[in-house]
């Protein structure tokens, strides 16, 4: 995971997380990234102030920290988003299209995970129709 300090064009700043900068770049493009503040979708990296120790023991301690710190965050990840796999109507495909149906009333309100495509993604939220991306974590690749 790589973690992003973002900031989107009126100047919010705010953080992500991402598998990669590929990742990063593939959800920008697709438009699934947003300014928490304002929702818009012309977001930036910024400038990240470095990690700097003053002494080698105390690098140490940083680092062990940190890795107790994000393998506690990637675990409390990995949970919600089995949580929220247990608990949602896979419908594969035809996510873009229950999605709709559900925003529009012509279907049970459900939580619902599926497949879409960047560009039904990005049609999807112009409509007002409020999706995120689940990560897929290299585990739920076999």
């Amino acid at each position: 995971m790589i973690h992003y300090s973002l900031q989107c064009e009126k100047e919010h700043g705010f953080e992500g997380w991402f598998a990669s900068s590929e990742d990063f770049g593939r959800q920008t493009a697709a438009g699934l990234v947003s300014c928490p503040y304002c929702e818009s979708k012309t977001v930036s990296k910024t400038l990240m102030a470095p990690n700097v120790a003053t002494s080698r023991r105390k690098e140490g301690m940083q680092a062990v920290a940190m890795d107790t710190m994000r393998h506690d965050m990637i675990a409390k990840l990995k949970e919600a988003v089995r949580e929220i796999r247990a608990n949602a109507d896979d419908v594969g495909e035809r996510f873009p299209e229950e999605a709709r149906k559900i925003h529009y009333g012509e279907a049970e309100a459900r939580g619902i995970i599926g497949q879409a495509s960047p560009d039904e993604a990005r049609a999807l939220t112009e409509e007002g129709i409020e999706i995120a991306p689940l990560p897929v974590f290299p585990e739920d690749q076999h």
